[in-house]
Formats: C-alpha cells, sequence, structure tokens
C-alpha cells in the first residue's frame, strides 16, 4: 500500500531479459537507504518487489504482463521513474491510499503551463472512465492527484510547481502514456452496488 506521495525520481541504470521477465536496476537516492530486498516499491505507480540492493541501487524483475500492461515498456537506461516506499503504519497518509496495482495506461493529450501551475489532460482506455469523478482521487505514474474536470474519457488534473519540479511529470509530452490507477474506494462501491436499484 503507498500514498501516492512521490520521494524520489529515480534513474534507470539498466533493463535487461532475465529468464522469463526483466530486470531493472534503478539509482533510488536517499529511498534506497533502508531498502531491503523483499520490500514492495512503487516504480510510476507500479508495486514492484526488490530483488537486490546495493548502496543507492535497487534491482526489481518485471513479467512480461507488468511491462505490457504499464509505461515500464518504454523505460530505456537513463530514463527517470518515480518511487515511492511502502506506507508504514506509523507514517502520514498525505495522498490517498494507492495499491500500486495499475488499471491501465492513459495517453496524455494536453500538458501546458497555466499561470503558475501545469494543467495535464488526459484521455483514459474505455471502461475506466466510470470510475472518475471531479474532485476525486486518481494516480497518474504513482502521483496521488485530485480530479478537476471531467468529459466522456477525458479528465484534467492540476500540477502545482512543487509536484512538477520533483516527479517524473516535468519530462511528460503530449503523447506520452502514463500509468493510471483509480480510487479503490470506486471500484468497491461499483461491486457491492452492482445489480441494485
Amino acid at each position: 500500500m503507498f500514498t501516492g506521495i512521490v520521494e524520489e525520481a529515480g534513474l534507470v541504470r539498466a533493463v535487461t531479459r532475465r529468464g522469463q521477465g526483466w530486470s531493472m536496476a534503478v539509482d533510488a537516492g536517499a529511498l534506497a537507504s533502508g531498502t531491503k530486498p523483499g520490500d514492495s516499491v512503487a516504480v510510476n505507480g507500479c508495486c514492484l518487489t526488490v530483488t537486490e540492493a546495493a548502496g543507492k541501487q535497487l534491482v526489481f524483475d518485471l513479467l512480461d504482463e507488468t511491462r505490457e500492461k504499464t509505461n515500464l515498456r518504454t523505460i530505456q537506461p537513463g530514463g527517470r521513474v518515480n518511487l515511492e516506499g511502502s506506507l508504514r503504519g506509523d507514517g502520514k497518509v498525505g495522498g490517498h491510499f494507492v495499491t500500486g496495482h495499475i488499471d491501465g495506461t492513459a495517453e496524455v493529450l494536453r500538458w501546458a503551463r497555466s499561470g503558475e501551475d501545469w494543467e495535464l489532460e488526459v484521455g483514459v482506455p474505455a471502461g475506466l472512465e466510470r470510475y472518475l469523478v471531479p474532485k476525486g482521487c486518481v494516480a497518474i505514474d504513482g502521483i496521488s492527484l485530485t480530479i478537476g474536470k471531467v468529459k466522456g474519457r477525458k479528465f484534467n488534473v492540476w500540477i502545482i510547481p512543487h509536484t512538477h519540479e520533483v516527479t517524473t511529470l516535468k519530462e511528460r509530452q503530449e503523447g506520452d502514456k502514463v500509468n493510471l490507477e483509480c480510487d479503490l474506494l470506486a471500484k468497491y462501491v461499483e461491486k457491492m452496488t452492482r445489480g441494485k436499484k
């Protein structure tokens, strides 16, 4: 479990084929301190298990399915990824509850400066729009954000300068794919009310 508050924008050092999957080595900066094999870390919002830890470098194994269903398939050495360690029982929940289980990739439709802030508009895969409501929660590349306007399969979020500066969002361009995790509460409400009048 995570909160969507990014701790580091880690630098990818290597992505290699390993058996039936892939291995990704990331310079995790300060987040690596105290992180050990077996720990969970959100990488661009995907919950991954640390398989090796040495100094500031963390290594993760990725299944083919994880790469296929997320934007990690396009990550190359030299790229950056958002990192967040798992939620501690005695920690603050500054964002919202994020599981690290990606629902799909969304396309960046608009990414532009708006006054002091930035506006990000994305288009979501068919079926996921039912989880989007104004002022609701969403995680984009592991970042906890508040939904602004919703129109069909498009929605926007406002990005403050701090979030723009400390996450990988500043490197995004229109047409890029971002990992999307919809609010867990919305999914449970849908299941519990399905078929009820």
